[in-house]
């Protein structure tokens, strides 16, 4: 069994990777075999760390502030550890299924601080505390909605990402792209489509 890196068990300190870069890589044949090799139980926790940490510590240090996105992070790994006999590499991408983690690790720190309030105060909760608890669930599932997004637009290569942004940011034509580029409107065509396809790939399930 691949032991746990000593950066992903609880009490540990924060691991500097967080705060590098995501390396650009091109979404597919690699992180598919990480995810076939975690649900199959040989996966190398410190290499799928490696690739999916930083994406899990920008969604809960963008939730929680930096005191708490560490321990979360964590938290979040340990979790995916000990029940990863539950991920299903066809139901969804590891990506996925480790930001479906995080954002229930973050519903449980958020509740865990509110009842530790509640009780310092020694007050009753108020009935507007399940209102606030949907809005904050409902910011929550923005972040990650955004923090997926940037994560996976930084994985794609080069050219289809700079295509996905010149038309979906700035809202060009595929003829304007071309003008200003000068690549052939078949390749800008092909590029967008295939980079949205391996976006829909790298996000799906992440809303669950």
């Amino acid at each position: 069994m691949t032991s746990l890196p000593a950066s992903a068990r609880p009490n540990a300190a924060v691991c500097d990777r967080y705060h590098r870069c995501v390396p650009e890589t091109q979404i597919g044949d690699d992180t598919d075999a990480l995810g076939a090799a975690f649900a199959s139980g040989n996966g190398d926790l410190r290499s799928i760390y490696d690739v999916h940490g930083p994406l899990v510590y920008a969604i809960c240090r963008k939730a929680l502030g930096d005191d708490m996105a560490g321990e979360v992070t964590q938290d979040v790994f340990v979790s995916a550890w000990r029940g990863r006999d539950q991920f299903d590499p066809a139901r969804g991408t590891l990506a996925a299924w480790l930001v479906g983690i995080t954002k229930h690790r973050i519903v449980d720190h958020v509740r865990r601080e509110r009842r530790h309030s509640d009780r310092r105060a020694d007050i009753a909760e108020e009935p507007s505390t399940a209102n606030t608890r949907s809005v904050a669930r409902a910011e929550l599932d923005r972040v990650v909605d955004r923090m997926t997004i940037v994560h996976a637009l930084g994985s794609l290569p080069a050219r289809p990402r700079e295509m996905i942004a010149l038309a979906y940011v700035q809202g060009l034509t595929h003829q304007e792209i071309a003008d200003r580029t000068g690549i052939p409107l078949g390749t800008i065509k092909s590029d967008i489509r295939r980079g949205l396809l391996a976006l829909r790939d790298h996000m799906g399930g992440a809303r669950s």
